[in-house]
């Protein structure tokens, strides 16, 4: 591998890796309260085994990170790809601050606070990531899915434990 493709595949694991860290920093607070306080929850009906949620996250970061990279090599002299990055970590923050907010507070409320804003920077970070390259847009798709289920099941999870 000659010198600018090292660059651009150091990039891209950088990207990844990031998002993958906010991942296992969500875990550090999720893993405690699985077999504790979220056990206890009422749950609705389409609530999903806890299984699924370390595979489906460990995917969903993975795309996330490179649809980062998709954007970001195409330059940040680009006004595009600069709101699509500072967009992309704000989604980052704030995916980062769901997991102690819900599972670290044990707060199916403050888990919405966080959660609902989320939904509207993922939205907004399609939205410009589309612009600059279409296939970061569309890498963006299975998370905004995801995370529509998680808030449909984030507010289920609120109104069954009030």
């Amino acid at each position: 591998m000659n010198g600018p493709k090292l660059v651009e595949a150091g990039k891209a694991i950088l990207c990844i890796a990031a998002c993958e860290a906010v991942g296992v920093l969500g875990g550090l607070f999720t893993a405690p309260a699985i077999a504790t306080w979220y056990a206890t929850l009422r749950k609705p009906g389409f609530t999903p085994p806890n299984w699924l949620f370390g595979p489906a996250w460990i995917t969903l970061y993975a795309l996330m990170g490179i649809a980062a990279y998709l954007v970001w090599r195409r330059g940040v002299g680009d006004i595009r790809v600069k709101w699509g990055l500072a967009l992309f970590v704000v989604q980052l923050v704030l995916n980062a601050a769901w997991s102690p907010a819900f599972f670290g507070l044990r707060s199916t409320l403050a888990g919405l606070v966080v959660i609902i804003p989320l939904w509207f920077a993922i939205c907004a970070t399609i939205v410009v990531f589309w612009r600059v390259s279409r296939a970061a847009g569309l890498l963006l798709v299975p998370y905004i899915a995801w995370v529509t289920y998680a808030t449909a099941l984030n507010i289920s999870l609120w109104q069954l434990n009030r």
